[in-house]
Formats: structure tokens, C-alpha cells, sequence
């Protein structure tokens, strides 16, 4: 009986436990069958479930600090030995898995052997490292735990991609907060919905057209894609990126003659606002003193002070710089000030003005600070500025919409071409209209004497309520000459003529040359758009119809000849009104909006449903998908539908994405490395796939890294 006690004592022992887990390292399978009892088995199936457990609890704490950008480890006190010390601060990770081991039986017995452990062979003075001791919590462990779920959830994305049988690419460079150059690789494809997912951040060390597109091959290799299944790219206006010559678009179409490049859509759109808003002296005057006058209010919390004390808007906004990078800050800058369009009463003109004038009569200030808010004053005070402030409202009024409606995700190119064309000819409309912001801006500056009057009476400041008249300047007639130039002496006319059409004709002629490229394929895929079957059903199709579009579709399938094309285009118009009435599921598409203010650091990724409005190219591509998966009448149609969809024209998901980027790499410490910042960026963005990862899935990929890993993981 003593005998059978102390066995039975022995085998509950430590050292029974590791003496025979080392033994089970170093045997395999058919080993420990013939060798060892069921009972040791079971024991060793036990232990394998345990460290499972662990890893379990490892893989969704990272999975909360990946959603939610957060940095994961501590510089120092990471050791297993130094965990029961509660004053240390152990990093966010190594914190959350002391956290949850208070209230998880198994993590805290795991926790209170690891620490115990590691203090043993802390103290030992023949210890050098960890020795034979496994936590699952060490560096190694969580890195190996990243990496997987990075390269799952790429893996994911190639999957789908090559489901869908086309993509696009959307890529650009950023800097972040260390002031590397990060260059981000977007790729849109369509499955029922259309996605674009980002599935690469690499470290950029040249910015050539060539380099980006050895890049690209590489993420290309690395996800498995073949490159032959890219229809086309969009990019922004650098020219790196549109070099005729050695560009990234035109070496991309030097490869594949039918390949496609689109501009992003609300890059363009801002490059046509800096030609309109840099083109006349007036223009730029107007907008460096509202960006001037901001950063001179903000850069002193004396004068904020003022601000906060002098203005009587209800909402306590406060005037802010203008961005270089943001294409609504120059809108927000004038919006802020001087209301809208012949709607003043919303601005801040009045508070600005009373602020700038108690810096002015403050003693306590240096001269030159006084100086400055003197000639802020004065210069909102004309009336030039008035007009020209009026001018640009009204051209925002139609840009500012077109700009937020192109930055959203999953907008096909049909309604985005439509809309830009809808802004162009309202544009043209308003083109020599002058008289309307004339009797806006005479109606502000009734509005502004008015409230100035009211707050002082006594007050010397006084909107000016026109233009300053020029004395006509005589030039003298050389000998012979028989005729002489008319030269505009009206002050009114000569702005008119000099300021208010030169900007309205810039922004016309701009958006007219930037926004026509591929025009005969844009009006090939016009034809595509469910709200133009009536007339295909009324009129006969051109011949010429549907031939580029035949090019682009015909490496994907040789049978979109433009007779077929057009065969099934006319059988789906006629048919149309039948076809549309069967049920579709709605549909999920995510989207970037901007904060209440406008701010980058508020904007958000939501979720928007559609309710199946089967009026857009992505409701008949549903529809289609349906109806083929039964007949398969229109196959070319719905390839076609999927390449108008796939085609990208907004760099919505790199915007989300560099928002991201900056957010984790101010959060993270500064020696992440290139691998890890892109797992986590990956984490951040791409949510949906990231969160539905299988759990046991990752277990088993880590346990694959090495052959202790498998003997301490895997049955």
C-alpha cells in the first residue's frame, strides 16, 4: 500500500509531468502508442488541449489590439518572471492576459507555472535565456501569431479575387509618422458586391514609375494573382504615376494594350480647384488670407482667448487652416467665415472681425502682432474680397457635393462620369452670370454694416460697398500710330471680366480635359446603365457601339465580339422590365464619412445598405448573376457588368487606409517593423475578414513554424 501511494504520488509530481513531456517531444506517435499506456496518453492529450487554450487566449487578445490599433508590447518587463509584479507596466498585451487570467481557471494556471517557472531558472546561476521553457506569451510566440493572421487574411482576399476572375489596382504613397515612405497597394474585384480590399503595405525606397511596378509584382507574386486578370489601375496625377514615357500607367499599358487607367476621380476634381483657385492674383489672395488668419488666431492662446471671448456663435466653432492635402479645406475655410451663397447669416465674418480688432487695441502685445491683425482686418473689410469670397461659394456650391460623392466606396464609373458632366454643365450655365454674385456680395455687406453697426455704434469699421475706381492712365501716342487699345476703366467690368470669368472659364476648361480620357469606352459602358434601355429598346444601336469595350473584354473572353455584345445588349433591354421585378437581398457597402466638422481625425468607415434600387449597374450585374446561374443568356453581359464595376475611380479605400497607417504607426512604438505594421494594417482595415479568422485555424498555422511547436500543439 505505501508502495502504490508514493507511485501514484510520483506520477502527480512536477517532476513525473516534465520528465514525461520531454520524453514525449522526443518520440513520435507510433512511439508513445506501442510504448506508453493509455493513461500517459491521455495525459499528453490533455496537456496539448491546455496549451491550445492558452494560444486561444493569446490569438483573441491580439485580435482586439489589432481592431483596435493599439501598440502591443513594452520596451521593457516582458519577462514571464516579472508578471506578478502589478507596479510594472508590462504592455498592452502581456496586461490584458494578466487581466483575463484573473477570472480564465485555465490561463491563471498557466500564468502562475510560467512565472514560476521563470523564476527558477532566473535565479539559477547556470541559466543563460529562456532554457527549455515555452510560455506561449513570449515575442516570438505573438509575432508568429501576427504574421499568420496576416498571411491569412491575404490569402482570403486572393481566394476571392480569384473567384471574381478580374481586379483593379489603386495604389499611392504616404509618409508616416516616422517619415518613411509606405507605399499601399488597394485592390477592387467584384463578387455579388463590389469590394476593395487592402492587401499590401511595403516600405518604398524609390519612387519611379519602373520601382512602383516592380513593386506591384511582387505583392502580385506574393498573393498568387495572376497579373493578366488586372484590367486596369487608377492613380493619382503625380508624375511618376502619368509619365507618358516611364510612368507606372504607361509601363502597366506598355504590358497589356487594352489595360485601362483611370485617374482617381476626386483627385482630379482637386486638381481642377487648385487651377481655379491659383489662376488669378485675387483668388489666391482671398484664400491666403483666410489660411493666414486662422493660423495667426491659433498660434497664440492669448488671442484664442479673445476668440472664445468675442464670439457669439452658438456652436463655438472656431476658423481652421487650410490644408494642402484635403480637398473640402478650402471650402470649410470659406464656408466658416462667409457663410453660404448669399446666406451670411451663418458665418463667422463678424466674430472674426471683432477678434482681429481686440488684438489690435491691446496694449499688452507686441507691435507686430497688432500690425498683423490690422491688416487681416483690412483686408476683409474690402470689398474685392466680398466678391471674390462670393464667386468661389457658388462654384462650391456644385464642386463640394460632386467631391464628397466621389470619395465614397463602391461607386461605379457611370454614375461618377454622369455626375461630373451634371457639374460641368451647371458650371457652364453659371458662366457669365455675374450680376448674381455682385448682388450676393452687395447683400452680405448690407448684412455685415448692419451687425456691425448694431454691436458698436461708435465703431470706425465699415465694409467697403464697392470696388475702388482706377484714374485712366494716358499712354502717349507714338509718331504714326492711328489707333489706340480700349482699356476697361470701369472698376466693376474690368473684374468681371479679369476675375470672374477667368476663374469660372478655368474650372470649365479644366474639368473638360481632365475628366475625358477613354471617353468613347466611358460611352460605350453609358450603354450598360439600366436607365438607357428605353432608347436601346426605341433605337437602333451605332455601329460603332460597344467596340472598344469588345477590345478590353476580349482577352477575358474571345467570344465578346461587338455583334455579340450588342446581340445581348438589345435581348436584355427588351427584356429588362421582367427581369428587374424578381427579388434581390440588400446589399452592404462601406463608406468613409467626414466628422461634424469636417475632420480627418473624425472620419469614419459605416456601413450603408442599399435597398435594391435595380436602377444601377450593380442591381442588374445581381440580377444577371441570377438569371445566368439558370440560362445562361447573357454571359458576355456579365462579364461586362463585372469589368464596368471592377473599374476604380476613387482612392477611398487608400484614404482609409492611410488614416489608419498614421493612426497605428503614432500608436505603435517606432521600432515596428515593415512585416508587423502591415499585419496590423491589415487588422485595422480590412475588419470583416479579420475578425471572422478561425481561431483553431491560426492555432494550427503557428504550430506549423517549427517542429517543437507541432509536438506541444498538434495530437
Amino acid at each position: 500500500m505505501v508502495t502504490s501511494f508514493r507511485s501514484e504520488e510520483h506520477e502527480k509530481s512536477m517532476a513525473h509531468r516534465n520528465c514525461a513531456e520531454a520524453y514525449f517531444l522526443n518520440c513520435s506517435k507510433a512511439d508513445i502508442k506501442n510504448l506508453l499506456g493509455g493513461r500517459q496518453l491521455t495525459e499528453h492529450r490533455n496537456q496539448v488541449k491546455k496549451r491550445r487554450q492558452v494560444l486561444e487566449r493569446v490569438v483573441e487578445v491580439i485580435k482586439v489590439i489589432g481592431k483596435r490599433g493599439l501598440s502591443y508590447r513594452q520596451v521593457e518587463n516582458e519577462a514571464a518572471y516579472t508578471l506578478d509584479n502589478d507596479g510594472l507596466d508590462h504592455g498592452n498585451f502581456l496586461e490584458l492576459i494578466i487581466l483575463l487570467g484573473k477570472y480564465d481557471v485555465c490561463l491563471k494556471e498557466h500564468l502562475s507555472n510560467v512565472i514560476e517557472k521563470s523564476k527558477k531558472l532566473h535565479v539559477s546561476p547556470e541559466s543563460r535565456g529562456r532554457g527549455s521553457l515555452i510560455s506561449l506569451l513570449s515575442k516570438t510566440t505573438v509575432n508568429s501569431v501576427i504574421d499568420t493572421i496576416r498571411n491569412l487574411i491575404q490569402q482570403n482576399i486572393s481566394t476571392e479575387i480569384r473567384k471574381a476572375g478580374m481586379f483593379s489596382v489603386q495604389l499611392d504613397t504616404t509618409q508616416d509618422i516616422t517619415a518613411q515612405d509606405q507605399y499601399s497597394v488597394i485592390l477592387r474585384y467584384v463578387t455579388d458586391v463590389v469590394n476593395e480590399r487592402l492587401v499590401a503595405v511595403v516600405r518604398c525606397s524609390a519612387s519611379t514609375g519602373q520601382s512602383f511596378v516592380d513593386l506591384l509584382k511582387e505583392v502580385l507574386e506574393h498573393l498568387k494573382l495572376d497579373s493578366s486578370l488586372c484590367i486596369g489601375n487608377a492613380t493619382d496625377g503625380a508624375s511618376n504615376m502619368q509619365g507618358h514615357y516611364r510612368g507606372f500607367s504607361a509601363l502597366l499599358a506598355s504590358q497589356s494594350p487594352n489595360h485601362v487607367h483611370v485617374w482617381c476621380y476626386s483627385h482630379v476634381l482637386n486638381l481642377v480647384l487648385s487651377d481655379t483657385t491659383q489662376i488669378v492674383i485675387e483668388s489666391g489672395s482671398l484664400f491666403d488670407l483666410l489660411n493666414d488668419t486662422a493660423v495667426f488666431i491659433r498660434e497664440s492662446y492669448q488671442r484664442v482667448n479673445i476668440w472664445e471671448k468675442e464670439s457669439h456663435d452658438k456652436r463655438h466653432r472656431r476658423i481652421a487652416p487650410i490644408g494642402e492635402t484635403r480637398w473640402w479645406a478650402k471650402h470649410d475655410a470659406l464656408n466658416k467665415i462667409f457663410g453660404s451663397f448669399g446666406k451670411p447669416q451663418d458665418s463667422l465674418y463678424i466674430d472674426v472681425l471683432s477678434t482681429l480688432t481686440a488684438i489690435q487695441e491691446l496694449k499688452t502685445v507686441k507691435g507686430n502682432v497688432r500690425t498683423k491683425a490690422r491688416g487681416y482686418k483690412e483686408g476683409l473689410l474690402r470689398y474685392e474680397t466680398i466678391l471674390t469670397a462670393q464667386l468661389f461659394l457658388r462654384i462650391f456650391e456644385h464642386t463640394s457635393p460632386l467631391s464628397k460623392y466621389l470619395q465614397r466606396e463602391g461607386m461605379d464609373i457611370l454614375s461618377a462620369h454622369r455626375m461630373v458632366m451634371s457639374t460641368h454643365d451647371a458650371l457652364k450655365k453659371m458662366a457669365r452670370d455675374f450680376q448674381a454674385v455682385k448682388a450676393a456680395a452687395d447683400d452680405f455687406v448690407k448684412w455685415a454694416n448692419e451687425k456691425l453697426e448694431q454691436q458698436d455704434e461708435e465703431t470706425d469699421m465699415e465694409v467697403e460697398a464697392a470696388l475702388p475706381q482706377k484714374r485712366r492712365k494716358k499712354k502717349k501716342a507714338m509718331p504714326g500710330e492711328m489707333s489706340q487699345d480700349d482699356t476697361i476703366i470701369d472698376a466693376e467690368r474690368a473684374y468681371e471680366v479679369k476675375v470672374h470669368n477667368q476663374i469660372v472659364d478655368t474650372a470649365i476648361e479644366a474639368i473638360h480635359q481632365r475628366f475625358l480620357t477613354h471617353g468613347t469606352l466611358y460611352a460605350d459602358l453609358s450603354f450598360l446603365d439600366p436607365k438607357n434601355f428605353s432608347l436601346i429598346r426605341n433605337h437602333a444601336l451605332p455601329k460603332s457601339a460597344l467596340e472598344d469595350l469588345s477590345k478590353c473584354l476580349a482577352k477575358v473572353d474571345d467570344r465578346a465580339t461587338v455583334d455579340n455584345l450588342q446581340y445581348e445588349l438589345k435581348s436584355l433591354a427588351g427584356q429588362w422590365d421582367k427581369l428587374k421585378e424578381s427579388p434581390l437581398d440588400e446589399y452592404v457597402t462601406r463608406t468613409v464619412e467626414d466628422g461634424p466638422d469636417g475632420k480627418e481625425e473624425d472620419m469614419e468607415i459605416i456601413n450603408k445598405s442599399c435597398a435594391s434600387c435595380k436602377d444601377c449597374p450593380l442591381c442588374c450585374y445581381q440580377i444577371l448573376q441570377r438569371f445566368n446561374k439558370l440560362t445562361d443568356a447573357y454571359p458576355l453581359l456579365g462579364l461586362a457588368y463585372k469589368f464596368l464595376l471592377t473599374l476604380s475611380i476613387t482612392q477611398v479605400a487608400c484614404e482609409r487606409s492611410f488614416s489608419t497607417l498614421k493612426y497605428i504607426k503614432s500608436r505603435l512604438r517606432s521600432s515596428l517593423s515593415a512585416s508587423k505594421l502591415e499585419a496590423f494594417m491589415l487588422m485595422a482595415t480590412e475588419k470583416d475578414i479579420f475578425v471572422a479568422l478561425d481561431t483553431d485555424t491560426v492555432i494550427d498555422r503557428v504550430a506549423e513554424k517549427s517542429k517543437l511547436l507541432r509536438k506541444l500543439l498538434l495530437l
